[in-house]
């Protein structure tokens, strides 16, 4: 059942996104498939933060601070904000308590696997042999432009959303734009697709209610369509919640 025929007067499950500075294009992909949104601020705490929320959107933005998973810092870690950290890993630990759906994009799959235990590639085109582009490239550099395939596993959760737009095969066009990466998965996570180079672009948790995470940034094809069933799926999950 696709989320746009729902009743959305009694059926609109509130999700909390973790506040950065591109924030529209996420909110706008909540929106358009039924979702009702609460940007998340670490002023707020993290009880009242997500005091009725039903799903967890870990957004884009600055690396996750080296010490954050045993590590000292490369050369090219400059932008980090402690305090969205401290509050990120938090609102993971917390809602996978209640087993809250938990969707991390970018720099969010990256805080979802530090927050359960894993590490990152610090900066991927040094430390990654024959990595592939994994910024911006192609023109007219906008954020919705292609710059690899990914390779997804047939019987993940993210082969399953995908399935009307993979058909038959198992890869599919995507935007990249970070130098980081998950390095080691966290415990009880799986790879579920990867690029040409290797480097891990989603990991999920099967044993939770919906917990996944992509390197890419599906948000910014709102206005297209081409990531919808990811939101779906999310959203999804996330009315089973307010269901009960």
């Amino acid at each position: 059942m696709r989320l746009e025929t729902w009743d959305l007067r009694l059926d609109m499950p509130l999700i909390g996104i973790t506040s950065c500075r591109k924030i529209e294009d996420y909110r706008q992909a909540i929106l358009h498939v039924g979702g009702e949104v609460r940007i998340l601020e670490p002023s707020m705490g993290l009880k009242a933060a997500l005091t009725g929320v039903e799903g967890l959107l870990l957004t884009g933005g600055d690396d996750v601070v080296p010490g954050q998973y045993g590590e000292a810092p490369h050369p090219t870690v400059k932008d980090v904000d402690p305090a969205r950290d401290e509050f990120e890993i938090g609102l993971v630990t917390a809602a996978r308590e209640r087993d809250l759906p938990i969707f991390g994009i970018c720099r969010g799959i990256q805080v979802l696997n530090v927050a359960c235990g894993g590490t990152l590639v610090q900066d991927v085109p040094s430390q990654v042999t024959g990595s592939v582009s994994h910024g911006l490239t192609v023109p007219p550099n906008q954020p919705y432009s292609l710059a690899h395939e990914v390779w997804i596993e047939k019987d993940s959760l993210l082969s399953k959303l995908m399935r009307e737009r993979l058909s038959d095969a198992d890869t599919c066009d995507v935007n990249s734009r970070h130098h980081q990466a998950v390095k080691d998965v966290a415990r009880g996570f799986r790879v579920s697709a990867t690029s040409p180079d290797g480097l891990i672009e989603a990991i999920e948790d099967s044993s939770r209610r919906f917990c996944l995470g992509v390197q890419w940034h599906p948000e910014n094809f709102w206005r297209t369509g081409e990531f919808r069933p990811l939101f779906e799926g999310f959203l999804e999950a996330a009315a089973s919640v307010k269901s009960g």
